[in-house]
């Protein structure tokens, strides 16, 4: 795999801005040579997120999260590093070089890049024939019937097919692209006598569909004619279009998205184009009424919240209870608009900004947590008529509210319930702490036998001992002449962290540039090593102290050790008695 050069990284990292990044997600004030903010990544009243301008490095005091600003825009806009890598190297003009790749690599890298320009090359011809041509004239009239402004078509780049059938092959072939090139885009099609191609999108309204960083994946195409099946088309599936990772309207949204901490998430292209007309710019759409585990993987990485704003019907409200599992265990909170059951998103906001847009605002604001629409469905399903169905029904809701935090909605939940059941709040509020004690006992298996939630990277408050490590690693870092000998008389036996153990390894390989690209799938690593460099910048150091944090770290060492021979039922050996002394008597002279 191609990977970029060690020195087009730092160029990108010193060119750019690091508050004016992450500015974008949080407030900051400058803090003497640092700012400082609420975190961006959980919810605090009081600041403890540190931004490094210099190092271009942030960390939070609060949550334990942290990295470089690459790493900062990979978790923040749900990118590949090599993503996050490219779009700040775009943004401040930086131009990347690739170290030596293999020969079959860089050939598929190419194609990928043609694909990707005959992409780009085709949504702008899509985009001038329904603005200019008289062939467009319907898809036009349908569009504005919709409410839709020209403005905002240009601005996503909507366009129209026209209904001849070979027009784009001869415009990609006319470019220097092979058939086969554009038959991969997915642009053509075989005839199914196996003799030419024909345009696969004709005589229909396009949608271009974008990746997080505004290039064309693919398209959606909406039928202009009534007798037209099927009435959306769209890419195949193919090396660059995935519709499952793929959020309709996220190029435009992810700004808004970010600043504001919610997704609005409707389902389809209108709809989206409805809502930034009317000025709601954090909407983007599932293309569907699915909602897969990638989508809200992406979103996650934008927001702390997703209001789904689907259809009413029947398929939107089971779409919304699927995607209360597809979320489960992530971070991002989902949330249900009400919707009037004969009226879609673009329906609604087809006044731009009079009193329908601020329908439409005031129902995500109202939006019910996904589990009240959850236990409500339940509820309006469940047969009442017999005391066996609303045993059943009682046995399925019971479980939707255990999972739930203790909060007043989860109170009147639980009384409407048993109204609705007619139950005794009682029997209702004993079957629902009997299953949250169920699952507090599951969440407490060993590892292995459970699913594990994710869990902070780092502590959030470090003991003495971790305090005492990182400090030496963070001296070893401000020291490295001192540090580097230091380093190698650590093992792993003198951490009480596995993290600093693991910290203390990387800085042994990487003293010359703590910066270095750290391991990805490491998030505990990065964090820490971020929040080492940090502090080597305000930690006093010096060849004593350094030694005596040394010693003190020893004598937790041998401590561990005594302490494990008694807990045995045995006598610890002499020679750790004598070690122990031994170093308390050391530390007593260096201190003094």
């Amino acid at each position: 795999m191609s990977r970029f050069s060690s020195e087009s990284v730092e160029r990108v990292k010193d060119a750019t801005d690091i508050v004016e990044v992450v500015s974008a997600h949080t407030e900051l004030r400058r803090s003497g040579v640092r700012y400082s903010g609420l975190c961006p990544f959980h919810d605090e009243r009081t600041p403890s997120f540190s931004v490094d301008p210099q190092e271009k490095l942030y960390h939070c005091f609060g949550c334990g999260v942290g990295g470089d600003v690459i790493r900062f825009v990979e978790e923040k806009e749900g990118l590949s590093f090599a993503d996050a890598l490219e779009t700040l190297a775009d943004r401040y003009g930086v131009e990347l070089e690739r170290e030596e790749e293999d020969p079959r690599a860089a050939e598929a890298r190419q194609k990928r890049a043609r694909l990707s320009e005959l992409l780009e090359r085709t949504a702008g011809f899509y985009a001038t024939f329904l603005r200019d041509a008289p062939q467009a004239t319907k898809a036009r009239e349908y569009l504005a019937g919709r409410g839709l402004e020209q403005q905002v078509l240009e601005e996503f780049g909507v366009g129209c097919a026209p209904g001849t059938w070979d027009t784009v092959l001869v415009r990609g072939q006319q470019a220097g692209y092979a058939v086969a090139e554009i038959e991969a885009a997915g642009l053509v099609l075989r005839s199914q006598k196996g003799r030419g191609h024909y345009d696969r999108f004709r005589s229909r309204i396009v949608f271009p569909i974008r990746d997080a960083r505004g290039r064309v994946q693919g398209f959606g195409a909406r039928a202009l004619r009534p007798d037209q099946r099927p009435k959306y088309v769209n890419s195949p599936e193919g090396e660059l279009y995935r519709k499952r990772h793929t959020l309709y309207g996220v190029d435009r949204a992810r700004p808004a998205i970010a600043k504001v901490g919610r997704a609005v998430v409707v389902e389809g292209y209108t709809d989206v184009l409805a809502c930034h007309q009317a000025g709601i710019a954090n909407a983007v759409a599932v293309m569907g009424t699915a909602i897969t585990p990638e989508q809200v993987k992406l979103l996650s990485g934008y927001a702390e919240e997703a209001v789904l704003a689907l259809d009413a019907d029947r398929a939107g409200r089971e779409a919304m209870l699927r995607a209360q599992g597809v979320a489960s265990g992530k971070r991002l909170r989902l949330r249900v608009a009400r919707m009037p059951a004969d009226r879609d998103p673009a329906d609604l906001l087809a006044g731009g900004d009079g009193g329908s847009a601020t329908a439409f605002r005031d129902a995500v604001e109202a939006a019910d947590e996904l589990p009240v629409l959850h236990v409500r469905t339940l509820l309006d399903d469940a047969d009442t008529s017999s005391p066996t169905g609303r045993d059943r029904a009682l046995d399925e809701v019971v479980a939707v509210i255990a999972a739930m935090p203790d909060s007043i909605t989860r109170e009147e939940l639980m009384r409407e319930v048993a109204d609705r059941l007619d139950a005794d709040p009682g029997l209702v509020s004993r079957r629902i702490a009997a299953a949250a004690r169920a699952g507090r006992a599951r969440a407490q298996e060993p590892a292995g036998e459970r699913e594990t939630q994710p869990r902070p990277p780092v502590p959030t408050q470090l003991n003495a001992r971790e305090r005492r490590e990182m400090a030496l690693l963070a001296m070893c870092v401000k020291l490295p002449a001192e540090g580097r000998g230091l380093l190698d008389r650590l093992t792993n036996e003198h951490f009480a962290s596995p993290v600093a153990a693991r910290a203390c390894a990387w800085l042994r390989a990487h003293l010359d540039d703590p910066g270095a690209v750290l391991p990805a799938d490491d998030d505990a690593l990065i964090a820490y090593v971020t929040q080492v460099r940090m502090e080597s910048e305000r930690e006093p150091a010096s060849g004593e102290a350094m030694e005596l944090s040394f010693l003190e770290l020893e004598r937790g060492m041998v401590e561990d050790a005594i302490a494990s021979a008694e807990a045995n039922g045995g006598e610890p050996p002499v020679e750790l008695q004598r070690r122990r002394a031994e170093l308390a008597e050391r530390i007593a002279r260096t201190t003094s």
